[in-house]
């Protein structure tokens, strides 16, 4: 992530209630993940999956606000 990017984020996470919510939703996912995972990555199963594609659907709907408010700034 570029740091125009980080800083986009931090300023969404703060203003952008929808953002935020999704922001911290990802986030919850990345440790649930990690800890069904363990540290050898070893425990992937058909639940890790359920959440990494729920994690990727999180983050496409972030990716989409975080274009629509850098559209809105370069305008």
């Amino acid at each position: 992530m570029l740091s125009t990017d980080q800083d986009l984020v931090s300023k969404l996470v703060s203003t952008h209630p929808r953002f935020q919510n999704l922001y911290e939703k990802h986030h919850q996912l990345d440790k649930e993940i990690s800890k069904l995972e363990g540290p050898s990555g070893a425990g992937y199963n058909e639940q890790v999956v359920k959440l990494k594609k729920e994690k990727l659907h999180l983050k496409d709907e972030m990716q989409k606000i975080m274009q629509s408010a850098s559209n809105a700034i370069s305008k």
